[in-house]
């Protein structure tokens, strides 16, 4: 069985974290959810990576805990840019998207 590593799985947690804390801000889960965990879990692993090579001032062991929380929520910020953006799906009703 092939070793893992502490960065995917600490990227894994702390996108998970900032993604459920976007949700509990907005005050509502939709469609989106999947999308913006995955975001947000990308966005914590590259700045992971990004953070090892530029210097991290907050670190957990090599993990830098700063441009990781950064990048997902530049995840985060890009999806919901992406959302706004889309047209709306047809046959919504006139609901707005949840």
């Amino acid at each position: 069985m092939p070793e893992i590593g502490p960065a995917p799985v600490l990227a894994v947690l702390v996108g998970a974290f900032h993604a459920g804390l976007f949700l509990f801000i907005r005050g509502r889960v939709g469609r989106s959810l999947l999308v913006v965990l995955l975001a947000s879990m990308l966005g914590a692993f590259a700045g992971q990576a990004l953070g090892s090579r530029l210097g991290d001032p907050l670190l957990i062991g090599d993990f830098g805990l700063v441009w990781s929380s950064l990048l997902a929520w530049l995840g985060i910020a890009i999806v919901v840019a992406a959302g706004m953006l889309a047209p709306p799906r047809e046959g919504s009703g006139g609901r707005g998207r949840g």
